[in-house]
Formats: C-alpha cells, sequence, structure tokens
C-alpha cells in the first residue's frame, strides 16, 4: 500500500511538471496550467487588449482558461492511467 501511494505521489509531483496551454482569439488570450489543473500564468497581447472591452478580455480569459483546464485533465488521467498499470502489470 505504502508503494502505491508513493508511486501517486511521484505521479502527482511529475503532473505539476507538465505545462498545457489553453488559447482564445487565435492566440490573443493565452492560459498555462499544470497536469493538477492549477493556472500557472494567464498571458494577453498588448494589442488586443488595448483595442478589446473588458467584457470581451473576461469571456476569452475565461475560454482559455478552460481548453487549458480540459488538456490538463487529459493529460492527468493519461499519467494516472499509467501509474496505474505500472502497480497492477497484470491487468493491461
Amino acid at each position: 500500500m505504502e508503494k502505491m501511494q508513493g508511486q501517486m505521489e511521484e505521479t502527482k509531483a511529475k503532473l505539476n511538471s507538465i505545462s498545457v496551454t489553453g488559447e482564445a482569439e487565435n492566440g490573443n488570450v493565452k492560459v498555462v496550467a499544470n497536469g493538477n489543473r492549477m493556472l500557472n500564468s494567464i498571458e494577453i497581447n498588448s494589442d488586443f487588449y488595448n483595442t478589446a472591452s473588458k467584457e470581451q478580455i473576461e469571456e476569452l480569459i475565461l475560454t482559455a482558461a478552460n481548453r487549458a483546464l480540459e488538456q490538463a485533465e487529459r493529460v492527468e488521467k493519461s499519467e494516472m492511467s499509467h501509474a496505474a498499470m505500472g502497480m497492477m502489470p497484470g491487468l493491461g
């Protein structure tokens, strides 16, 4: 049981080092998250920022964040699946 818990902790640590990016408005808004679905950064193109409305920027941040979090969830599921297979090799 301790070995399994150790492997899960290793997987979570690995997920912290994996970055995924969600974009909106042709890359004018980018959100970076890690594999544990924690947001790391938000980038907004300065030219776009100066011309867009507050509401438009808010909406695009949400879109980009949701895209990043969706990718992070896929990465997390994949890594956890690989970790589970490593703990129970006879199931694969």
